[in-house]
């Protein structure tokens, strides 16, 4: 019985070479993944810890993230508990289109809040979710709004509403309707005329006022990071596995066992 043996050439180390530069790429992004998920687990450890400080009111709010202050250096606040209290502004309730809560499409509601704290100030608060009427789409929700009534917002900080896809140039881009796809805080002050703070408040709490609250938990995204990392060391794997087989296995372990034609 003989062995049959393929030549090694050019090609062979080729493929090997491919295969090495595979390995290390998907592996060095594994690694990467892994220290992403490290830092997101520090973000979300010291967000954790913000969370559980002592609530700050209208008055460090707004002295912290007024409208004089660079909005660069007003971050230290976010996720922080707060608790205010003032007069709602309803000329200037916005409606954010195309929110879900619940997996339900409505609007997210937003209210000025004008502190009613030494010194003044305005806050722009996240009150909470409506369901749309899909018959009249310019409708809006029935919001029970108290224009001179002292309230007390009980939430947390949060930067502006997240911002979704819009064609350039349209109503809600330019601020001429009260239901908007989107929000710019910077723009919506020189709109208003209002003394805003470059922060806006998350009310939470039980539903009310006809709004839901049911915000999602804040998160800083650990667990996609493990999962891309899971998928690039599993790819890493992978080629490492099919090279062993097609390279080493079928060319030199396999043939020694089978007879010569």
């Amino acid at each position: 019985m003989t062995t049959v043996q393929r030549p090694v050439g050019l090609r062979f180390w080729l493929i090997a070479l491919a295969a090495l530069v595979g390995m290390a790429i998907t592996a060095s992004l594994g690694r990467w993944q892994l220290s992403r998920a490290a830092e997101k687990e520090a973000l979300q450890a010291a967000l954790d810890e913000r969370g559980r400080l002592p609530a700050i009111d209208g008055v460090s709010l707004f002295a912290s993230a007024g409208p004089a202050v660079p909005a660069a250096d007003t971050q230290a606040l976010v996720h922080r508990a707060v608790q205010i209290e003032g007069r709602w502004l309803p000329a200037h309730t916005v409606y954010l289109d195309n929110r879900q809560m619940q997996g339900r499409p409505g609007f997210f509601v937003l209210t000025p809040l004008q502190l009613s704290a030494p010194g003044g100030g305005v806050v722009l608060v996240q009150r909470g979710w409506a369901p749309r009427n899909f018959q009249d789409r310019t409708q809006l929700p029935l919001i029970q709004t108290p224009a001179d009534a002292l309230v007390r917002v009980e939430g947390r900080v949060a930067a502006s509403p997240s911002r979704l896809y819009e064609f350039q140039g349209a109503d809600s881009a330019q601020g001429s309707s009260r239901i908007r796809q989107n929000l710019d805080l910077a723009a919506y002050r020189t709109e208003t005329g209002l003394a805003l703070a470059n922060l806006t408040v998350l009310q939470t709490g039980t539903a009310s006022e006809g709004l839901q609250r049911d915000w999602p938990v804040v998160g800083a995204g650990v667990d996609k990071h493990y999962g891309y990392a899971f998928q690039w060391f599993g790819l890493c794997g992978l080629i490492a596995l099919l090279y062993v087989w097609f390279q080493l296995v079928r060319r030199f372990i396999r043939p020694r066992s089978q007879p010569a034609a």
